[in-house]
């Protein structure tokens, strides 16, 4: 029988650790995505996915119901990363050497039915494209992550960032445009790299 959000997180405030476990289940691959994109790393993600659920369950109480419970986890998520890289520019620490086909990492990344070839440019490619995300500023990246990544509405990054509609639009706008011009800055490695599979080939 599936229970509502509302349901599980009204049942997981009574202490019913087996509601808030499902509620894990159903978010987990996605807030490890959220945490990923922003640290680039599988390691640092996994830890950070885990604070985040932690400071979830922590914070229910003060879960209002505004916004759906799904934004106000990933909110939750991209705050608990926001303040790991702050804490990291601290440090001047960096943290960009892994790649997205690392075993271990989300599986929806990495399509099944390519050929090893096609897996190996593919990962490669993400692996450029996520060290230009991890360039951007924190408001960019976030803002980026929750809408193409987590494919959240206008309306409820407005409601998780507690701003305009036409902010949303703006600063999306300006995260889409730095990206992109980053990644054509750096359009030479792109081609170097899906070529270089190709070199050993004879013929």
């Amino acid at each position: 029988m599936h229970l509502d959000d509302s349901l599980l997180v009204e049942r997981s405030r009574d202490g019913d650790l087996d509601a808030f476990e499902e509620l894990v289940k159903r978010y987990e691959s996605k807030v490890y995505t959220i945490t990923f994109r922003f640290t680039g790393n599988h390691a640092d993600a996994s830890d950070l996915a885990q604070d985040a659920f932690i400071r979830a369950y922590q914070a229910l109480r003060s879960f209002r119901g505004d916004a759906s419970f799904a934004t106000w986890l990933f909110t939750i998520a991209s705050n608990v990363c926001r303040d790991e890289l702050r804490k990291q520019q601290r440090k001047k620490k960096v943290s960009l050497d892994e790649v997205m086909s690392q075993p271990g990492g989300n599986p929806s990344l990495v399509t099944m039915d390519m050929s090893p070839q096609e897996c190996l440019e593919r990962n490669e490619t993400q692996d450029l494209v996520q060290r230009q995300l991890n360039s951007l500023s924190e408001d960019q990246r976030l803002i980026l992550v929750m809408r193409e990544i987590q494919g959240l509405s206008y309306e409820e990054i407005a409601s998780a960032l507690e701003c305009s509609l036409g902010t949303v639009k703006s600063r999306l706008s300006r995260a889409r445009r730095s990206l992109k011009q980053k990644v054509l800055e750096h359009r030479e490695l792109f081609d170097i790299k899906i070529r270089l599979p190709n070199k050993g080939k004879e013929g």
